[in-house]
């Protein structure tokens, strides 16, 4: 299997991006549509109206087309958290500081749809699997780096919770995006709630 997930190439020209943002608006359209399993890079061809040869100089495989699509998505959903990290002054910011990245991004899936089935995608394909788990390590890094100056705890415990806990809001996330809103209200306010436990960092304070 092609294991690239990343463009061949990423145009600079105005007439070159033009089309590369076409074919990725089409993805996303045919995502929305027929699902990850689905669609072919022939009906990205037939819809963007560009020759093979154009599309396969920008992306070698379907993949790396929902790989360009998730790294845009995750790039939205880092300046997410990076903003709620950042008002944490102490450690009782926590669990409020949480459960707003949780609500950001529920509401990201409620208003870029797409999101799910990049998502789902991921599930299925390997070279996807790797990229979204790295993007949870990273967003786990910034929490462990960000509660590092506040929190008297281990590295390696500090690590443990930071990706416990983006862990639990994407699978939270995921799990309400599916459901009925009055369904999906109820799991993220019992998530809210657990956040905002005084039990929530008791795992970095034990002996």
């Amino acid at each position: 299997m092609n294991e690239q997930v990343t463009p061949r190439l990423v145009p600079v020209q105005k007439r070159s991006r033009a089309r590369f943002e076409a074919i990725l608006a089409c993805a996303e359209e045919l995502l929305l549509e027929k699902g990850s399993d689905s669609f072919r890079m022939s009906d990205i061809v037939a819809r963007a109206g560009v020759p093979h040869g154009s599309l396969y100089q920008y992306f070698p495989d379907k993949t790396a087309v929902i790989a360009t699509l998730a790294e845009r998505l995750n790039e939205a959903g880092r300046e997410c958290v990076a903003a709620e990290l950042a008002l944490i002054a102490a450690p009782t910011d926590l669990g409020a500081a949480l459960c707003r990245v949780a609500d950001g991004y529920y509401q990201m899936y409620r208003e870029v749809p797409v999101m799910h089935p990049v998502w789902q995608a991921t599930q299925a394909d390997r070279a996807l699997q790797r990229l979204d788990a790295a993007e949870s390590a990273l967003l786990a890094n910034m929490l462990a780096e960000r509660l590092s100056g506040l929190v008297d705890a281990p590295a390696g415990r500090l690590a443990a919770f930071s990706r416990l806990q983006i862990t639990q809001i994407c699978a939270v996330v995921r799990e309400a995006i599916g459901l009925p809103d009055a369904e999906a209200a109820e799991l993220l306010a019992q998530y809210r709630a657990q956040l905002m436990s005084d039990l929530l960092l008791a795992p970095l304070q034990r002996a």
